[in-house]
């Protein structure tokens, strides 16, 4: 009898952890849907032949591309990986460009937004200031309904894709909206 209570408690406590983690990841996404910063990105033509795998739509964006020249701090070295910090600001047509990337800590500044890609490794970064880095920021993809890639991939394809993006105060992207010439396609709910 007390073996069996003490199984019950157990269980009933591992269930009750598992149910409390998958909260925390579901609100801290729909905190960011909620109260993060909204941006807007254009989308950039990826090659024809990885386009749809699946169910899901590959995404590229003006700022995954990176003039080494806007880069400062120091960079990494050998194998280590070392965090990127972006800084994004609105453009005259309302798309956020890169404004400057830095391997130090960026400041807050009124009018932007920092970004926090996937970490670079040394082989990721070009010496110099002629090259380019592309970054990852977690948003290079979005999941659709079956069989509903091919226009949003030809409308991607040709410059009419953008995308809604909220991004949190520590620098964290979601995809809000998915948009085919300015017209909401796909909104993404907050649960």
């Amino acid at each position: 009898m007390i073996a069996t209570r003490r199984f019950a408690l157990a269980a009933l406590a591992v269930c009750l952890g598992q149910t409390a983690i998958l909260g925390y990841m579901v609100e801290s996404r729909a905190s960011i849907l909620r109260y993060g910063t909204e941006i807007l990105l254009k989308t950039a033509p990826v090659d024809p032949r990885d386009l749809l795998r699946g169910d899901y739509v590959i995404l590229s964006y003006d700022i995954s591309t990176i003039s080494t020249a806007l880069v400062t701090g120091d960079r990494p070295v050998g194998d280590e990986k070392m965090p990127l910090q972006v800084r994004l600001k609105p453009g005259s047509d309302g798309f956020w460009t890169v404004a400057e990337a830095s391997f130090e800590p960026l400041l807050a500044m009124d009018g932007s937004v920092i970004l926090h890609p996937l970490p670079l490794r040394a082989y990721d970064v070009p010496s110099g200031t002629d090259g380019t880095i592309w970054v990852n920021y977690g948003i290079e993809s979005y999941y659709v309904p079956e069989g509903e890639g091919r226009p949003i991939e030809d409308g991607r394809n040709t410059g009419r894709v953008t995308v809604a993006v909220r991004v949190s105060e520590s620098g964290q992207p979601q995809i809000r909206a998915l948009m085919l010439d300015g017209a909401p396609l796909y909104q993404e709910p907050l649960y």
